[in-house]
């Protein structure tokens, strides 16, 4: 079976992306033979690697050109299925990884005032995306939807009116042998001793790039309420405003417990060094860093409008609170960083994820492409 695999742009710190990644080394090990449709895509090489790079200028012209060259490839046959992770109407599968646009768009509407709800309406570019997640959601050559969480099955379903038989739920695949408790033994120690903090300070994980849907504003402004004031913040993860956020902290005091520590390719040693995880992000179809936390055995304080609240146990794998609640998220992440509390909720953290390794995801997604084949 040839598998063609649609992703305009690799970038190496997009949740996206490195499902894509282990997606494709797993299905190779299945002996699926898949190809990676993109305009650039640094790790594309094992897997074969299709170039569409249309001219564009501005995002609106850059998605509507790619989504033309990918139509006119999927036309000519060439491929049994292609999966697309970009709004493209006519392709065979959509692994909705992004979510629904619509609904990000009304949840972030929560946060910005009337000037700037007013841009978004008139966006070329916002007003494109919907409508072509619209047509594609619509269109006749689909013939299922990946979710990543029921979250997003749910939404789409609401939305769109995709029957329930086209809508199948596939969590993300998590690598339990990379991420693992293990990590506390083996970098807790050497990390705390880098960033200065000392062993029994509690330490707050942030991971994830785009800090505005992520909801770091918030978490920093819950950082400030709460009543363990020598609990501190690693945020990793890349943003062009970076600058407002660490002004953000400063103007709340916060300047010597919050760490910037920017994007890293390897979130690992800082998974063992920290006592939770929190991320009240606005929307979240299901992002990998929380999974990877769960798996090192880290409790997760989430939003309901994460995808990872619904593996959460309630008080005993982690917390789940709306993403603007500032007072109940301080109270949570002080739960959380109570003495014992993060060895405690250690293995039901774990034990949230023990079903979602690679092999399991490969499993089900070949199970649905040979089904799809046939």
């Amino acid at each position: 079976m040839k598998l063609a695999i649609v992703r305009q742009k690799y970038t190496p710190f997009g949740g996206a992306e490195r499902f894509v990644e282990r997606a494709l080394a797993a299905l190779r090990n299945q002996g699926t033979d898949v190809t990676v449709i993109a305009r650039e895509w640094e790790g594309a090489a094992d897997a074969g690697f299709l170039r569409c790079d249309p001219f564009y200028l501005g995002r609106t012209w850059r998605d509507a050109g790619f989504c033309r060259g990918v139509q006119r490839i999927v036309a000519d046959g060439r491929f049994d299925l292609v999966q697309s992770h970009e709004r493209i109407p006519g392709c065979h599968i959509f692994r909705a990884g992004d979510g629904v646009h619509a609904t990000w768009l009304e949840l972030r509407d929560r946060t910005r005032g009337r000037l700037a709800r007013l841009a978004t309406a008139l966006s070329p570019w916002h007003r494109y995306t919907r409508a072509a997640e619209a047509a594609m959601f619509r269109h006749g050559r689909l013939r299922a939807v990946i979710c990543n969480s029921k979250m997003v099955r749910d939404d789409i379903a609401r939305r769109f009116g995709v029957a329930e038989e086209r809508l199948h739920v596939i969590h993300n695949g998590v690598d339990l042998a990379r991420f693992r408790p293990a990590l506390r033994d083996e970098h807790r120690r050497s990390v705390r001793q880098a960033l200065a903090i000392a062993d029994d300070v509690p330490v707050i994980l942030f991971v994830g790039s785009g800090f505005e849907r992520k909801g770091l504003a918030v978490l920093l402004q819950a950082l400030a309420g709460m009543a363990r004031t020598k609990a501190t913040l690693l945020v990793v993860g890349r943003d062009g405003r970076e600058g407002r956020y660490r002004r953000q902290a400063e103007e709340l005091g916060l300047a010597g417990r919050v760490r910037f520590l920017g994007g890293r390719e390897d979130v690992r040693p800082y998974y063992g060094a920290a006592d939770c995880f929190a991320l009240p992000t606005l929307y979240d179809p299901l992002p990998n860093a929380a999974l990877e936390a769960l798996a090192c055995g880290l409790p997760v304080a989430t939003s309901t409008s994460c995808g990872a609240a619904e593996l959460i146990e309630e008080g005993k794998s982690g917390y789940i609170c709306d993403a603007l609640d500032v007072r109940g998220l301080s109270q949570r992440l002080d739960a959380l960083c109570e003495p014992g509390a993060p060895s405690a909720m250690g293995p039901a953290a774990r034990r949230a994820v023990e079903g979602l390794d690679l092999a399991v995801m490969a499993a089900r997604l070949t199970a649905l492409y040979g089904t799809l084949a046939a």
